[in-house]
């Protein structure tokens, strides 16, 4: 499954796109997912989304999706938001519900305070990130994920119909009822927790959990009869039978989409992406085989010749970075050591490429300013002292060769150490160089 790097911009450059054109349609949304404070565009198969900030001018404001739309075309708009939300909620372990929405010319708010809401609210206005979110171009995996979003935002308000959508992502997937059944079965010992204590409770009382989740769980819920079994919605023994199985269900569906369609969160593909992936044609096959076995690497000529240029997500490239020059060393344990130096030899910036585990390492005591023939100027000490202090900061370094996508740094952890405020550290920084 694809998951491409995708552009977030933030600040005057969003109001300059809401201004560029007339006709939009926001909806407003009911998130439990943290959420911006500060309106961010979000660039996802070839639309621009523009997440509508939870604060405006120090005030309270609500959180909704904003795309461009023609009057004519809502209904397809606003199908691309509810798609959008239903992999945005997955992808970031929560619901994004669409509650309502307007159109105009102009990109105004949508807001009932009954129904559009954020749960959750992040500080700073360039926190949100849901980059590497997958492409989804499968409609049996199109329909899941929105079975889960409807599951998801109904789990705390109703939990008849939250059930009933979290069975509706397995139902959905089989033609043949049988099958469904089989794999219930099979998953069912899959279970932890909570779920797995549901299942033994059930298991322990005589109870064929496969066919009461479906008999007492989604037949109840979906049909009504005057003689057949029904989740009545004046039975408190029902309710609380019914919040007992929800957590059951919910894993179930859980473990479909992770490991049946293989979609993944982002906490999974942090931990699974492998970042050097965009560069991989640059090396030959040869050498991708034995560095990821962790055998010394000796060949590395794909480097060789190369300009990247060295930035910060979101903002791109820092100003004195953008065309740095490769030296390549090669080192045991499949690492390749990268050293980048600007034109002038004045900057020295050094990583760490880990072909074994996918990961790009940072290392700042290895980096700084070179003083030799020609000595550092006051824009190559600022240069450096962006790069070097927002990182520290638990910035995001970001290189970049060509027309290949971005290739993200892991986050510097700092050990022993407070870290500075990083624009008044690149000021005092530059004032003592000066």
């Amino acid at each position: 499954m694809e998951t491409p790097y995708i552009k977030h911009i933030f600040g005057s450059e969003v109001d300059n796109k809401l201004a560029s054109q007339l006709g939009w349609l926001t909806t407003g949304v009911a998130s439990s997912i943290s959420w911006p404070s500060a309106d961010v565009c979000i660039q996802y198969l070839g639309d621009d989304y523009f997440l509508r900030g939870s604060e405006r001018a120090g005030e309270r404001s609500p959180p909704g999706i904003t795309i461009a739309c023609d009057q004519a075309d809502i209904d397809k708009a606003l199908a691309k938001v509810y798609r959008f939300t239903s992999v945005l909620s997955w992808f970031m372990g929560g619901f994004v519900d669409v509650s309502g929405y307007i159109w105009g010319n102009r990109p105004s708010l949508y807001g009932n305070p009954r129904t559009v809401f954020s749960t959750l609210g992040i500080a700073g206005e360039k926190t949100f990130n849901c980059n590497h979110m997958p492409l989804i171009d499968s409609e049996n995996i199109r329909k899941a994920l929105a079975f889960w979003r409807e599951g998801q935002r109904l789990y705390d308000v109703h939990p008849s119909y939250s059930f009933l959508s979290f069975y509706k992502v397995i139902e959905s997937q089989f033609l043949d009822p049988r099958k469904r059944v089989e794999w219930v079965k099979v998953n069912l010992d899959k279970l932890t927790n909570q779920a797995a204590k549901r299942v033994f409770e059930l298991r322990s009382a005589g109870v064929d959990v496969n066919n009461h989740l479906y008999q007492s769980g989604r037949c109840a819920i979906a049909h009504a009869s005057v003689d057949g079994t029904i989740v009545d919605p004046d039975n408190p023994s029902d309710k609380r039978r019914l919040n007992d199985d929800l957590i059951v269900i919910k894993e179930l569906a859980r473990i479909y989409i992770d490991e049946e369609l293989n979609v993944p969160t982002s906490r999974s593909l942090y931990q699974s992406r492998n970042r050097l992936a965009p560069w991989a044609q640059m090396l030959s096959i040869d050498l991708l085989d034995t560095s990821s076995k962790g055998k010394q690497v000796t060949e590395i000529s794909g480097f060789k010749g190369q300009e990247v240029s060295v930035g910060l997500w979101p903002d791109g490239a820092i100003s004195g970075l953008e065309r740095m020059r490769v030296n390549c060393e090669s080192s045991s344990q499949a690492m390749i050591k990268l050293e980048l130096i600007n034109d002038s030899k004045t900057i020295l910036l050094i990583f760490y490429l880990d072909y074994k585990n996918g990961r790009v390492h940072t290392a700042l005591k290895e980096s700084g300013l070179v003083f030799n023939e020609t000595k550092p100027s006051k824009a190559d000490a600022e240069a450096f002292a962006t790069f070097f202090y927002k990182v520290l900061g638990n910035g995001i370094a970001e290189l970049t060769i060509n027309d290949f996508e971005p290739i993200d740094c892991e986050v510097v952890i700092p050990v022993n150490i407070i870290p500075p405020n990083p624009e008044i550290a690149i000021r005092d920084f530059v004032a003592r160089f000066e």
